[in-house]
């Protein structure tokens, strides 16, 4: 039985490791190499021999990411499919990866199964959408992006940007970088459509996230 060549795009080596093993152990699929980042396989596909018929891709990566690597695959090599395997688990990032083209999204803690199954629709249909996939695309599609999930940190810093403190103050309470402080900040002006400090405030009263 010929099988469908899959190269894994990863930064950490011992989960690259283990997922080029398990997807080894399916019947339709062998690995071709794996690969640290989006760089290395650019670097990798000069050669028409490394060109796979899937690519598993992480997000998070150091020197290029997961987006930038399957925008660049999408324009360079559209008949390389590109399905998501990431911990990420927030809209945005899940709505960056199918818009620059990425044909499905998983989290790491799928079950070997489902991996398989989503391997072999990839293969067979061109895309494969779980449900949480699919209801992300609905929402996105009729304008209704669930804007207004919190996550925790996103919560606590809103708490904080309610007393006198300042960002600088607040990232250090929180054991943060001012930059990622301020990457809450735009974030919760973004879904909850305030566009300064005192908006934010008067959001977190009027919800009862905090009380004076």
């Amino acid at each position: 039985m010929q099988k469908y060549s899959v190269v894994i795009v990863e930064d950490h080596t011992l989960l690259s490791q283990a997922i080029g093993n398990i997807v080894d152990s399916f019947d339709k699929f062998k690995v071709l190499y794996l690969c640290k980042n989006g760089k290395e396989l650019i670097d990798k596909f000069s050669s028409p021999k490394n060109i796979p018929d899937i690519v598993l891709m992480d997000i998070n990566m150091p020197i290029m990411n997961g987006i930038e690597t399957t925008e660049w695959i999408t324009a360079n090599h559209p008949l390389v499919y590109v399905l998501a395997l990431s911990i990420e688990d927030d809209e945005k990032t899940i709505l960056k990866m199918i818009r620059v083209g990425a044909k499905g999204y998983l989290l790491k803690d799928v079950e070997k199964s489902i991996l398989e199954h989503a391997l072999i629709e990839v293969m067979d249909n061109g895309y494969y959408h779980s449900k949480n996939v699919t209801n992300i695309l609905l929402k996105s599609i009729s304008g209704k992006t669930d804007s207004t999930t919190l996550k925790e940190n996103e919560l606590i810093f809103m708490k904080f940007a309610c007393t006198e403190m300042t960002y600088k103050e607040i990232a250090d309470k929180m054991c943060l970088s001012p930059k990622t402080i301020d990457g809450y900040r735009d974030s919760l002006f973004e879904k909850l459509n305030v566009k300064n400090r005192i908006g934010l405030a008067m959001y977190a009263i009027k919800n009862k996230i905090y009380t004076p």
